[in-house]
């Protein structure tokens, strides 16, 4: 057993069932835990109150907490986080050695930045004579353990999910990572030590305490027992943005204050096509986890390598109008001003938001991948590339291109009454709801009647959706026949 070590957390924001936490406090008679507030990230960010980093540091403020209670219990003289500013690969090597730790544990992270950035660790500590150990915590199934009978890595979805069900046993989600008996190795934090204020690192108070995101473990368990209460409706309700039927967990998920072994055994434990619908979509989330790690460069290429020929269109002014929510189109419309309110947008939305830009506006997806990665609360590269891939047609999909989402009709099914439209575009609240996913089909008289003039309170569509889907289909054509 070692005399110490240190636990660097990174998207694992909890005390429970948290891998790494879990082994290190088994091999050791003190663990330090540190989080890293990575430079190299915090400074590409654009907005200074963006409300990831408040998540970030509410969550941190909850987990020092529940360290020091936990230490107490065991009979310690408490505990907590330590946190540094800086580039990781700087900071973690530097405060292993201040703590006079002999290993580091750490849970593994699949994306390429983070894959190098732990290489980078690893030499580091190796160079000093420390062990950086890494964990599997924030899926399932990872890297080659799920792979066709020839030994590739699955590309597309549903022969990925039979196989990972195949996979499956009970033990892999059954045994949460307990910490019961272990906590008395919690270490103190160093004199001195506090946590930081957003101004320490360079940020503003964002909207995030007006908005329904609860931060922290705590607040990832609240969400997760009331959606259990209705998870038996899953598959009815998660279509419909105007309708509470999604489990609004993706953003604990993406940073680690819920398990996915916790998220996995909730939807076990229930029968139900509810419950093996959701599951299904942990299982995408898994699904383009491996396929990140199997392709990297699908970061900013194309899955398909012919698609990178596409001839995508420039068209700043078009861009503009679908980053502000000012399409013409109203349901692509409130996505996007939802998005653009909140931090979060419906999976369906984010679906039709991503045909549109694609395949009515015929812009690089590209764009869209990161606009959307500068705006969502759960932003999580692996399931953001791979949706929209998925939507551009250029992902791994065993649907071909001429799948162009219809923004009206997708309106008229997920939307029928325009509840959730009506929200988001306030203009629209008084018109019909036979025209409200399509404001174009009224007369001018009906239009002033509505206090919707298009052009003035709303604009006109800035495409016609039967004329781009032609220009999307020949745009693919033409790449088909030059790769044949």
């Amino acid at each position: 057993m070692s005399d110490a070590v240190l636990v660097w957390l990174r998207r694992d924001l909890r005390a429970d069932d948290n891998a790494a936490l879990h082994h290190a406090l088994k091999r050791a008679r003190r663990v330090h835990c540190v989080f890293v507030f990575d430079t190299t990230i915090l400074d590409r960010l654009q907005d200074r109150d963006d409300r990831r980093v408040e998540f970030i540091l509410a969550s941190l403020i909850e987990f020092d907490g529940r360290l020091a209670e936990l230490s107490r219990a065991a009979g310690g003289g408490g505990s907590g986080v330590i946190v540094r500013h800086g580039d990781p690969i700087d900071r973690i090597p530097a405060l292993a050695l201040e703590l006079g730790a002999a290993e580091v544990h750490c849970n593994r992270d699949y994306e390429p930045d983070a894959v190098r950035r732990d290489d980078e660790v690893g030499q580091r500590l190796g160079q000093a004579g420390i062990a950086l150990r890494t964990h599997k915590d924030q899926v399932i199934f990872e890297k080659d353990e799920v792979l066709t009978r020839d030994g590739r890595p699955y590309a597309v979805y549903t022969p990925y999910r039979r196989a990972w069900m195949a996979r499956f046993g009970a033990g892999e989600a059954a045994c949460p990572y307990r910490i019961d008996g272990l906590a008395g190795s919690l270490a103190p934090k160093p004199a001195g030590e506090a946590l930081p204020r957003l101004a320490d690192i360079g940020f503003e108070p964002s909207d995030l305490a007006a908005l329904p995101i609860a931060p922290g473990s705590g607040g990832g368990q609240v969400l997760l027992a009331e959606f259990e209460a209705r998870m038996a409706r899953y598959h009815e309700a998660r279509d419909f943005p105007a309708v509470k039927g999604v489990s609004y967990l993706s953003v604990h998920l993406r940073f680690g204050t819920v398990s996915i072994r916790a998220l996995v055994r909730a939807a076990l434990a229930r029968p139900g096509e509810g419950a093996r619908c959701w599951l299904g979509e942990l299982i995408w989330r898994e699904f383009y986890q491996q396929l990140l790690w199997h392709h990297p460069r699908v970061v900013d290429r194309a899955f398909k390598p012919a698609f990178d020929a596409i001839h995508w269109e420039d068209d700043p002014a078009g861009f503009d109008a679908w980053c502000q929510g000012r399409t013409g189109y109203p349901l692509v419309d409130a996505a996007m001003r939802q998005l653009n309110g909140t931090g979060y947008m419906h999976n369906r939305l984010r679906m039709v938001a991503a045909s549109f830009l694609t395949k009515d506006l015929g812009i690089d997806w590209r764009l869209g991948e990161r606009y959307f990665a500068r705006r969502l609360n759960d932003y999580d590269l692996a399931a953001n590339n791979g949706g929209w891939q998925w939507a551009a047609s250029t992902g791994c999909d065993a649907q071909p291109w001429f799948r162009i989402f219809n923004p009206v009709t997708q309106s008229r099914k997920f939307d029928a009454d325009g509840r959730f439209i009506r929200r988001y575009l306030p203009e629209l609240a008084d018109v019909p709801q036979r025209f409200v996913h399509a404001p174009w089909e009224m007369t001018e008289a009906q239009q002033r009647a509505s206090g919707c003039v298009l052009g003035r309170d709303y604009p006109r569509p800035i495409v016609d959706h039967a004329e781009a889907r032609s220009r999307t289909l020949a745009r693919f054509e033409a790449v088909r026949e030059a790769s044949d």
